[in-house]
């Protein structure tokens, strides 16, 4: 397959942001009127994927993929060899690969898909055209929330018409779906759409495989496309914990249905699943379902950029008055801190935000330029070009500002868009709100300080040390290109300092601090091994992924060799849970 290897989303390429910002919010207004969930449900009725007479069975969990080409495809790489060996112990490549959600980013176009995920995976593990179909490892795939952005279309088409993503072949009919494994245990993965939310058909999806077909003792591993136990313990917020603690106690144990008769009143929960945040983490349950912990493990390290470790909680309360201490994370709370520097590297990383920033200042400029502009006495920029800087024309320009700002509404409104525009930015769902907002104003004060600083030290620069009219063309040339990069430049530099004092002090804007420099590194899969006496489960961590990839094969059909991958097992020893009666 032709695709084109693509570098890691720009998150704060003005073009995109609008595109995703404009998609999401579409998909959650109109997403709750036409759910695709709901036309699922008049499939024909199938029964769970049954894989329980194996001996034993190997499943490859990977989540956020599908953003960069080096990141996506060293990990499809690494899980596409027949086996790897961690610590001495060959790991072999499994037999199911469950994809947990946001397998594409930015937004789930066609081609997005097609460059971002179909691409890499197919060049990283070919179809086998002589191998049976009953021999090739099996795909399942739950949405996430990028996913969603179209209500499900590409991603419905890719995962559910049993089509093959490199050699791995797809299943399901459904954005939803059960597997019956070894040992009596089940792997179930659930589609919570954009808010959280599990829709009536798909409870009664699995309200009917868990009242017809569990059975005394089972356990299950659940697979959802956030952490709910984690957003609750950042943001106070139990609304989404509470959802799948009610799914877990009423749909799958049917706690309160008579016509379950208590049969799954023991069912154990033995590991729930998850991505969305992008690192590696797991937290323990206090002893909750049937007498036994859940593992709560967080592993988005599939490609997308990495997300901080260090504002996770040692120790969270969940739904009902359980609690859970966390026992690892990927990468280590100190190396996320020395990460989160990064962020002084804005102007950087993302030049195209620093361009509309200074764009917008000049156009602010223009406009107040143009209202005190009259043959009858000095413009704003003659004015200010006059001062000095001394803390008594501080407070003569700021008048001066205000006296211009009155005469022209064009100007106010831009000032109240740039003042609100940022406030509004401010992350909200995070620790505390009131603190948060100061910080937030701190910095909409500042860009706005920028603004007007600029003007004055450009209109000082070019009339009064240059001599330069004011109308020059050579004025106007240089004036504009001093506002638009240099202007830009400093808010850029304001916008890396708010993030960097966000995550570190007040440890808010997780996910913008941290996709401003959009890190490759710090990858993870989970390689699980169900047996007659235990599930062991193998989290994968790659400190950095492999850059150098060349393409030795052709345009048509692609393959990439690059430097050797490093990995190593992410905990001091593997997460073992022994099966119990």
């Amino acid at each position: 397959m032709q695709f084109d290897r693509k570098p890691m989303v720009g998150w704060y390429d003005v073009k995109q942001l609008l595109a995703t910002g404009i998609k999401a919010v579409v998909s959650i207004v109109f997403g709750n009127y036409s759910d695709k969930r709901e036309i699922q449900a008049f499939a024909v009725w199938e029964d769970p994927y049954d894989f329980s007479q194996r001996d034993e069975v190997w499943i490859d969990y990977i989540s956020d993929l599908g953003d960069g080409f080096n990141s996506t495809y060293t990990l499809a790489h690494l899980m596409a060899q027949h086996e790897i060996a961690v610590d001495n112990t060959i790991l072999k490549r499994g037999d199911l690969l469950i994809m947990g959600g946001d397998e594409v980013y930015p937004t789930p176009e066609k081609i997005e898909y097609k460059n971002r995920l179909q691409g890499p995976y197919n060049a990283a593990f070919p179809w086998k055209k002589d191998e049976p179909k009953t021999q090739k490892p099996k795909l399942f795939a739950i949405p996430g929330n990028h996913d969603w952005y179209d209500g499900l279309t590409n991603f419905m088409r890719l995962f559910c018409q049993g089509r093959a993503l490199g050699n791995w072949l797809t299943m399901q009919k459904r954005s939803y779906f059960a597997l019956k494994l070894p040992h009596n245990y089940w792997l179930i993965g659930i589609d919570i759409q954009l808010q959280g939310d599990i829709d009536e058909p798909q409870k009664a999806y699995f309200k009917r495989i868990a009242r017809k077909k569990f059975k005394e003792g089972d356990k299950v591993i659940m697979c959802t496309a956030e952490p709910s136990w984690v957003y609750a313990s950042l943001t106070g917020e139990h609304e989404a914990d509470q959802r799948l603690r009610y799914f877990i106690d009423h749909i799958l144990k049917g706690e309160d249905e008579d016509y379950f008769n208590g049969k799954n009143k023991n069912l154990h929960i033995s590991a729930i699943l998850t991505g969305d945040l992008h690192h590696y983490s797991r937290y323990e349950t206090s002893e909750h379902d049937a007498g036994q912990k859940t593992q709560l493990i967080t592993a988005g390290g599939g490609g997308a950029f990495m997300h901080p470790t260090h504002m996770l909680k040692d120790n969270i309360e969940l739904a009902q008055g359980s609690s859970a201490t966390l026992k690892n994370e990927f990468p280590a709370k100190k190396q996320s801190r020395k990460l989160s520097w990064r962020n002084l590297l804005f102007p950087f990383y993302n030049w195209s935000m620093c361009i509309f920033l200074g764009t917008f200042h000049l156009l602010t400029s223009w406009f107040i330029q143009s209202t005190t502009k009259n043959p009858y006495g000095n413009s704003f920029m003659e004015t200010g070009s006059g001062m000095e800087m001394s803390f008594s024309n501080v407070d003569n320009y700021l008048h001066m500002i205000m006296d211009s700002i009155k005469h022209s509404p064009t100007v106010l409104l831009l000032n109240l868009l740039l003042l609100g525009g940022i406030l509004f930015f401010t992350d909200t769902n995070n620790g505390g709100k009131k603190w948060n907002y100061i910080l937030g104003l701190g910095h909409s004060i500042l860009q706005l300080a920028n603004l007007y600083g600029c003007i004055w030290l450009f209109s000082r620069w070019n009339l009064h040390y240059l001599s330069l009219p004011v109308d020059s063309i050579l004025q106007i040339l240089l004036f504009t290109g001093e506002m638009i990069l240099i202007g830009g430049l400093v808010s850029g530099v304001i916008f890396g300092l708010y993030f960097l004092v966000s995550i570190r002090i007040f440890k808010i804007h997780p996910n913008e601090a941290f996709s401003s420099f959009r890190h490759e590194g710090f990858k993870n899969f989970l390689r699980i091994h169900l047996t007659k006496e235990k599930l062991t489960i193998y989290p994968i961590g790659l400190k950095t992924v492999t850059k150098n990839w060349r393409n030795v094969g052709t345009r048509e059909k692609p393959r990439f060799e690059g430097s050797a991958i490093t990995y190593s097992l992410i905990e001091t020893e593997p997460i073992e849970i022994y099966h119990t009666s």
